[in-house]
């Protein structure tokens, strides 16, 4: 299933927030979406995701424009993380994945009971969720609730998967294991995967392609190793940077400075 943008442009409050904002997503390709604080990548997320309308231009999935798409057509396609997400009080982990059914249900049709119940238990394996099914996502830790939340996403069963700096408040081990997880549902199950990284170094390992959101458009979409330059550092987030090859003869990017007027 493809993603396509065209011509979009947001404002929020008089102000702009993406204009004339055109970018294709990679079918069965990892992209994730870089740029400084304020540039508009979560209300890029949310517009592609059809969870705002205020705006120009168009969304389209396989060419067709989401807005001839009912809510439960797209969520059965295409399903969103953001950052922050909250369950309501006393919820389990296998309460909160079951909740990435609700495309499948309706007041006026029964669900397929064992599609969902398979749907649940293999989004709960592939986040390593299974064993605090029980426990109430309050009490989970950082990482553990990322993961749940997750793997409600999953649940939907999309096609594509947007998640919205995925990473963040995480600790260092638990950023790698939420984002080998990703790598490997693309990997194993072809899903595409649109990911806003605040982590430079994590778009470099992770990332099939990069595209740098900043001045209200796009100013550059290609392979990790082509945009993240030293160069691209310093013009778009005023860094100056290092550049070193680790133990896995992979780029690092090591900030060490401002870039000053």
């Amino acid at each position: 299933m493809t993603l396509s943008i065209k011509n979009l442009s947001v404002r929020i409050a008089h102000k702009d927030i993406l204009h004339d904002l055109s970018i294709d997503f990679a079918a069965g390709k990892r992209t994730a979406i870089i740029g400084p604080n304020g540039a508009g990548k979560s209300t890029l997320l949310k517009t592609a995701a059809g969870l705002r309308t205020d705006y120009t231009g168009s969304v389209q999935l396989d060419a067709v424009d989401i807005r001839r798409l009912s809510r439960r057509d797209i969520a059965r396609r295409l399903a969103i993380l953001p950052q922050g997400a909250t369950a309501p009080p006393d919820t389990t982990v296998q309460q909160l994945v079951d909740y990435g059914r609700f495309p499948y249900r309706s007041w006026f049709r029964a669900s397929d009971a064992k599609a969902d119940r398979e749907a649940v238990e293999w989004a709960m394996a592939v986040t390593h969720t299974e064993q605090f099914a029980a426990r109430q996502v309050q009490t989970l830790s950082g990482g553990e609730r990322q993961r749940a939340f997750l793997a409600m996403a999953l649940a939907q069963q999309p096609e594509i998967l947007l998640l919205d700096e995925p990473t963040t408040y995480l600790d260092i081990a638990h950023q790698l294991e939420v984002m080998d997880i990703v790598a490997k549902i693309n990997r194993d199950y072809g899903m595409t995967v649109i990911m806003v990284l605040h982590d430079i170094n994590h778009a470099l390992q992770y990332a099939d392609e990069i595209a740098v959101l900043t001045g209200h458009h796009i100013a550059a979409q290609g392979r990790p190793q082509d945009i993240l330059t030293v160069d691209m550092l310093a013009e778009v987030f005023h860094v100056k940077a290092d550049v070193f090859v680790n133990s896995q003869g992979a780029a690092v990017l090591s900030p060490v400075g401002l870039v000053r007027d």
